[in-house]
């Protein structure tokens, strides 16, 4: 991989626990519930052209009904200042299983993903945890991550890599990540735009910044090579570009954000570099057609790269673990503790 380049996809597996705090679930029902359709077109899209991915999952879409949900909560729960950002506080509202609350649980969908070959299923933590927000720490952050392994594991999933819910990256966790046997994760962009931050800190020019880079090279193509990624404590995957929905309004710009996304990869693969894109389920859940059809294109370029550069499908645990190899064979460099 580090003389041919790698394309990376991680997937932020979350239904309304990752936008409980932002809108209602009558506001987004159309999102939460058109996964449904688009999770198993994206793996049928995954299966077309050999695409290993990984499913970063919130823990709590595992529980078939409410009373495995709340026997698997944490010893511990965050104590945010802001009370909205818990998902703690709305359980009440929660409905008994997956029949009559498609919203909050996803056993039967994470059983789909399961029998498609090469997708990861890995850990988006177990209540979509703010590591950057006040009012939580690190041991609350520890019991959230033990609740998450548990109930991957019994559901037989070996996870060893993890995406922090808004990208609120703390490397002080990192070590925590570690102790649980995560082997991996997905660090942000490099770009200051992209830089982790608490959630209501994020300005509204930053805001602006990030979506016209969707469209316009901004913060750059934000590929590295395999040899430059971090390995301390764990291995550090950083994003390259957010997929961001089709969207209707915008509908005349499509092709400059489907342009901006194919230039990236194929610099990627021409360079011998790391692309990796990630999105929500969610994001597809509306304009259903519209996104696979997105989704299609760019995974067509990257079927003909692969043929022209050997660029290759990894998932992040894959990815990493090529990391690691590597950094074993080369004693001059610091090995893995």
């Amino acid at each position: 991989m580090s003389k041919q380049g790698a394309f990376v996809i991680s997937l932020d597996f979350e239904l309304n626990w990752g936008v409980h705090d932002v809108v209602s679930v009558e506001q987004y029902k159309e999102n939460l519930l058109g996964v449904r359709e688009a999770i198993p077109r994206m793996l049928e899209l995954f299966h077309r052209f050999d695409i290993h991915a990984t499913w970063a999952t919130v823990g709590m879409l595992y529980c078939e009904n409410k009373k495995e949900l709340l026997d698997s909560l944490p010893s511990l729960q965050p104590n945010y200042e802001n009370s909205n950002f818990s998902p703690y506080k709305k359980l009440k509202n929660i409905g008994e299983n997956e029949l009559n609350d498609p919203f909050h649980y996803a056993k039967s969908l994470i059983k789909i993903i399961e029998t498609y070959s090469n997708q990861e299923m890995a850990t988006h933590t177990f209540s979509h945890y703010y590591c950057l927000e006040e009012g939580q720490n690190e041991k609350s952050f520890e019991a959230d991550l033990q609740a998450a392994m548990r109930i991957a594991n019994s559901n037989g999933h070996v996870v060893k890599s993890l995406a922090f819910p808004r990208n609120q990256t703390n490397q002080s966790y990192l070590q925590v990540c570690k102790k649980y046997g995560i082997q991996c994760f997905r660090g942000n962009e490099r770009s200051w735009l992209y830089r982790a931050s608490r959630f209501h800190s994020e300005g509204i020019m930053k805001r602006a910044l990030r979506l016209l880079d969707s469209y316009l090279n901004i913060s750059g193509h934000n590929t590295y090579p395999i040899s430059e990624v971090e390995i301390e404590p764990i291995v550090n995957l950083p994003s390259s570009r957010f997929l961001r929905p089709y969207m209707a309004k915008l509908k005349i710009l499509e092709p400059m954000r489907l342009r901006r996304i194919k230039k990236s990869i194929t610099h990627a693969a021409r360079k011998g570099e790391v692309f990796h894109l990630w999105w929500h389920p969610h994001n597809f859940g509306k304009d259903i057609d519209e996104n696979i059809q997105f989704l299609t294109e760019i995974l067509q370029l990257v079927s003909k790269l692969r043929s022209e550069y050997g660029f290759e499908s990894l998932s992040m645990a894959e990815a990493s673990d090529i990391v690691l190899k590597m950094n074993r064979c080369h004693p001059h460099e610091k090995p893995p503790s």
